[in-house]
């Protein structure tokens, strides 16, 4: 079976930092273009960040350009997000995903999800 497990999230306060991996098992995802969504409370989920299958292009939200990273580790065959300056508004369950295509913002086109992890960011 495919799985992606997220780890990392944490209560933080604003202005800190995390780093989210999302390990990826039974299967290579080196070919998959691989993604992180987020959903708060009583909302729906939306795109955070994407990188493509040969790593050579991202895609962020414009909300946490310049301090988000999406980056990649083939040899672990896991993704990673970099989250610097926290504020209360990045409080969500993050998500990752991955999909069998190119870069994409839309929760439509992924088709293998993880369980999320929580990010809690205090005021």
């Amino acid at each position: 079976q495919v799985h992606l497990i997220e780890s990392g999230g944490g209560l933080v306060q604003t202005g800190g930092s995390l780093r989210l991996e999302c390990a990826a098992s039974g299967h290579t995802f080196d070919t998959f273009t691989m993604a992180w969504f987020r959903q708060a409370p009583g909302m729906e989920r939306d795109f955070v960040a994407a990188i493509n299958r040969n790593d050579a292009n991202t895609l962020y939200t414009d909300s946490v350009k310049g301090r988000f990273t999406v980056s990649r580790d083939r040899a672990k065959n896991t993704m990673y997000l970099q989250m610097n300056t926290l504020t209360p508004e990045d409080t969500a369950v993050y998500y990752c995903a991955a999909r069998n295509g190119g870069l994409s913002g839309y929760y439509s086109a992924y088709d293998l999800w993880g369980r999320g992890t929580l990010v809690t960011v205090s005021s």
